[in-house]
């Protein structure tokens, strides 16, 4: 337990994001949830309609013997396009907002310090929202691992599955 540590991400749909980092050495679990609004206890539903102010987030639980914060904020800068508002792909409304949640100042001072360097390798400007984690709520269970258990569905095959594609090749 004491080397373990957490990062709180949102880049678009939480699916994609967990996919992405259960295939990371060191990461030891995720949760996907919500986080940044003004309800409390928020359903998937209440979400979704745009109106709680709530993103949909990961919480990376990472061991920092294997894997460092600085680490994960440089992949979560790789497999979103962090220049776009409010949008990833079809996925569009404030809950897929770009947006990493620290926990204490030295996350704070790496996810600006990333955002920075991440820059560099996009035409556009980083829109990220770097802010203090509010209250993080777990999502419903069908949502955890979800790409694991539902692979088939048309959503996984033609937004995550290209993603994790992609994320693998590079990683090679």
């Amino acid at each position: 337990m004491e080397n373990l540590e957490k990062a709180y991400l949102g880049g678009g749909c939480f699916w994609c994001l967990e996919a992405i980092y259960q295939l990371v050495d060191g990461v030891e679990s995720i949760h996907s949830g919500y986080a940044g609004g003004i309800n409390p206890n928020p359903s998937y539903k209440d979400v979704c309609s745009g109106m709680t102010g709530h993103a949909e987030i990961v919480e990376v639980v990472f061991n920092t013997s294997k894997l460092s914060y600085r680490d994960i904020i440089k992949i979560f800068f790789d497999i979103h396009d962090p220049t776009t508002l409010n949008r990833q792909g079809n996925d569009e409304g404030t809950q897929y907002r770009s947006v990493i949640f620290y926990t204490n100042e030295n996350q704070k001072k790496i996810a600006d310090e990333e955002k920075t360097q991440s820059a560099k390798n996009w035409k556009d400007p980083i829109i990220t929202e770097i802010s203090s984690l509010p209250e993080f709520y777990v999502a419903e269970e069908y949502h955890q691992n979800y790409y694991r258990t539902n692979p088939g569905s048309s959503y996984c095959f033609f937004v995550v599955r290209p993603k994790v594609e992609k994320f693998l090749k590079k990683k090679a």
